[in-house]
């Protein structure tokens, strides 16, 4: 395995997280179960093997690798991958993928799919994805990773099972589709971005960013350029329902210390240790 750049893992309920997210520096993560990813501000090597990703927004520090992934999977003779990305992207990402095909002298393979707010996109029969609105600079999007479950309808519950054989055979459909929400992941977003979506509030595992901890950095302006202080998860520490809470993005102001100082005397316990500091 070739170790070029930081990767933390953490386990939970069968779902492995993995990567490493610095505000202004890089931002990746993947979850290989699923296999899916959450932007590339760079490339591990050992990620390039995951053929979906799905980009929250176009500053550099959660996109600049994407020629570098597309160009390491033709390389290595593997198929095109799907990039999912803002629809307003495309054809500017698109643009550029064609330049740096000129700089490389080589083919950049990949698929470019226009995502917007509410879209749903099937992964599997399993599980799929949708995509909902966070607030940024620039347009952004947060992502809900569910698993999809057929369940019996409730007026069918109490049949004996040749009574919902019989059913079937009429052509009755006796059961439900039911969606748990898995991961969801806020990508850079101020704190409407888990507000206008409640069901971030609700899933398994939710990757959140906490750029800023200090305690005398103004939130007003930290929220209009649509980002997180820690004094927003303390607002609205009883809306957490998740099993794991990844905080990460940090900012380089601080360093894991101090960010650690802050974060246990806001949130003593860390939300009864469902909270995970991304360092």
């Amino acid at each position: 395995m070739v170790k070029n750049l930081p990767v933390k893992r953490m386990t939970h309920q069968g779902l492995t997280v993995e990567g490493y997210s610095r505000a202004a520096v890089q931002t990746y993560w993947r979850i290989p179960e699923l296999k899916l990813g959450f932007d590339l501000g760079a490339q591990p090597w050992d990620f390039m093997g995951t053929g979906a990703w799905f980009v929250s927004h176009t500053h550099l520090d959660h996109l600049a690798a994407l020629p570098v992934y597309v160009a390491r999977r033709r390389m290595m003779k593997m198929d095109p991958p799907i990039i999912y990305l803002p629809e307003h992207a495309v054809e500017p990402v698109s643009q550029m993928l064609r330049l740096f095909s000129k700089l490389d002298r080589s083919r950049m393979p990949c698929e470019l799919i226009a995502v917007k707010p509410g879209d749903e996109i099937e992964l599997s029969r399993e599980h799929l994805v949708t995509a909902v609105p966070t607030r940024h600079t620039i347009p952004s999007l947060g992502y809900i990773v569910w698993q999809r479950r057929r369940k019996l309808k409730p007026e069918y519950t109490d049949l004996a099972g040749e009574q919902i054989r019989d059913l079937r055979l009429q052509g009755i459909d006796v059961t439900r589709d039911v969606r748990v929400p898995l991961v969801a992941y806020l990508g850079d977003s101020a704190p409407e971005g888990l507000d206008n979506s409640p069901e971030m509030y609700e899933a398994q595992i939710l990757i959140a960013e906490m750029t800023f901890v200090a305690p005398h950095h103004r939130k007003e302006v930290i929220h209009k350029n649509g980002h997180m202080h820690l004094d927003d998860f303390v607002a609205r520490r009883e809306r957490f329902r998740n099993e794991r809470i990844v905080a990460a993005h940090f900012s380089t102001r601080y360093n894991a210390r101090q960010i650690e100082t802050w974060v246990e005397k806001a949130l003593p316990g860390l939300l009864d240790g469902r909270l995970v500091l991304w360092l």
